[in-house]
């Protein structure tokens, strides 16, 4: 079963991309930029190219996109040809080449403004989005095309919702200035990051389970500690509550100089992916403990491996991205 990866040369394409190939696995890795992981260098946009590219495939992984730092260098009508446009000629040629399934990666970002408050915020499924700008917008619709294509043409197509997995500092002035980089990422795993083999493993399941579950759309995050019982706590005092969860990471955080955030403002919640997909994610802040106890890296040897692709090194100097 050839798996044809969209975004090849990016973060997620490329895991992908090794993954299924370290498993014996055939894939096609597609992207505007060539890369080791790249077979085929083209756009999404292009029927034609698309259609080639979908001849040998029968299962389509779409992690192609524009992503949040675009925001910074890519206008409003380039978000919507390559996140919607790009998505669409995907589809229709999945559809005409009767491709078995469409795993289609999308962004907790689709969330937007319905997700951070105070008490913090329990994000699961059912939260209705309500997205903050033009890369959120476009995520969104691409999955109701996909839904749409499903709904129409039967093609079995699953939403994966991919919460924080990129290795670069945070976007954020103020956190890069008053946090290590491992540090933050490290307190994200809490509540909203994702380790990027997670991630693979989690497309993985998704390829076994469409044909049988249809559409569905899902959270890839960690897999927090928390409950709903501390949401009021996490908003106004987070440290509390993971000491009182993790006593061990006071002293553990204190000897490489690290803190935890303040606050919290949500929670991604994971429990429908890992039941529905029967997927099980290794990398979450008990992992982290663990390996700050035996002085390893807490990120999976597959995000070392791929490693940070700098894309917009000069944004990180005019402060944070802009949202509309």
């Amino acid at each position: 079963m050839t798996v044809l990866v969209t975004g090849s040369t990016g973060h997620l394409g490329e895991a992908a991309v090794r993954f299924l190939r370290a498993k014996g696995r055939a894939a096609i890795g597609v992207d505007l930029k060539p890369s080791p992981f790249t077979d085929h260098v083209g756009s999404i946009c292009d029927r034609d190219f698309v259609e080639r590219c979908m001849q040998h495939a029968r299962v389509v992984v779409h992690a192609a996109t524009l992503h949040k730092p675009h925001l910074a260098t890519h206008s409003w009508k380039d978000f919507i040809e390559t996140n919607v446009m790009g998505t669409l000629v995907l589809l229709d040629a999945a559809v005409a080449a009767g491709i078995d399934c469409f795993i289609y990666v999308s962004t907790t970002s689709t969330f937007g403004v319905a997700a951070g408050s105070k008490p913090a915020t329990w994000v699961t499924e059912t939260l209705v989005p309500q997205p903050r700008n033009i890369y959120g917008l476009t995520k969104l619709t691409a999955e109701n095309l996909c839904e749409l294509a499903h709904r129409k043409h039967r093609l079995p197509a699953l939403v994966l919702r991919t919460s924080r997995f990129f290795p670069e500092e945070d976007d954020n002035p103020v956190i890069r200035s008053r946090y290590q980089t491992a540090n933050v990422q490290a307190n994200e795993l809490l509540y909203r990051r994702v380790d990027i083999e997670d991630v693979v493993t989690a497309i993985l399941r998704a390829i076994e389970k469409a044909p049988r579950i249809g559409y569905g759309r899902y959270i890839i995050s960690a897999t927090t500690p928390f409950t709903q019982a501390d949401l009021e706590m996490l908003g106004k005092d987070a440290p509390r509550v993971v000491y009182r969860l993790f006593p061990e990471c006071l002293p553990l955080y204190a000897a490489r100089n690290w803190k935890l955030f303040p606050e919290i403002d949500r929670v991604y919640v994971n429990e429908l992916a890992a039941t529905a997909l029967e997927w099980n994610p290794k990398y979450n802040f008990v992992h982290v403990l663990e390996c700050l106890r035996c002085d390893r890296d807490f990120r999976s040897a597959l995000a070392r491996d791929v490693g940070s692709k700098r894309y917009h090194d000069s944004s990180f100097a005019d402060g944070p991205y802009p949202v509309e």
